[in-house]
């Protein structure tokens, strides 16, 4: 029984996902608002710095932010289009709770995935960025991603409730966000810095990891009784 309630689950997150895929490939609503947002954040970036050589941290944090802000104003719609379209009663009905939240979890961490590494190429190609360790960058990038999606699925789903929910996120995000902020910084400036950036970035993919797991962890637990309610 507990075996064929796992299945129903997970086939009930990929039609959710594939739902909100669909979606996405008609209006292309999320994506346009993300890469528009990234694309005048970085060539605004280019404009000022223009010429300057900037430390390897201030381009790591100025990386960091421009995703940060995208997650922010990108994934507050994840459970608002659901109210506004009336299909929330429809989940509902056809989902379990743990489906939707793992169908929805998914588009975000692919659809924050795909950003994240447009904003890191469109810095390194914009300012002339050099990876020492491109490899550790793109771990970092997704490890990032599903850390943000984690954060930002289960409050969009509370935001959703409220009036004017979609402007509440950032401000309900942005203090939760401080220690993805301060590893995802650091483990970044050692892929741009230094060719030894695995063993000096160990402890922040651990605590990118960690965070991604508690803060997904609990959105499981909490989910259900934000989404019936």
């Amino acid at each position: 029984m507990a075996r064929s309630e796992r299945i129903s689950s997970w086939r009930g997150a990929l039609v959710v996902l594939g739902k909100d895929l669909r979606l996405e490939w008609r209006t292309r609503v999320a994506v346009n608002a993300l890469l528009t947002f990234v694309m005048s954040s970085i060539f605004l970036i280019v404009y000022a710095v223009a010429g300057e050589t900037l430390d390897d941290r201030v381009v790591s944090a100025l990386v960091w932010t421009v995703m940060v802000f995208a997650a922010a104003v990108g994934m507050s719609r994840a459970f608002v289009v659901e109210e506004e379209q009336q299909t929330a009663i429809l989940l509902r009905l056809h989902a379990s709770p743990l489906a939707v939240y793992a169908g929805k979890l998914l588009f975000n961490f692919l659809l924050l995935l795909i950003v994240n590494a447009l904003s890191l190429f469109g810095f390194v190609f914009l300012l002339n960025l050099d990876l020492a360790t491109p490899s550790l960058a793109l771990t970092v990038v997704c490890l990032g991603a599903l850390a943000l999606a984690g954060a930002t699925t289960l409050l969009s789903a509370i935001v959703s409730k409220t009036r004017g929910g979609a402007a509440m996120l950032p401000i309900l995000l942005f203090p939760l966000l401080l220690p993805l902020l301060g590893a995802a910084v650091q483990a970044t400036m050692a892929a741009i810095g230094t060719e030894a950036a695995w063993s000096e970035a160990r402890f922040d993919l651990t605590t990118l990891a960690a965070f991604a797991g508690v803060t997904i962890s609990a959105s499981v637990l909490l989910f259900e009784q934000v989404w019936n309610d």
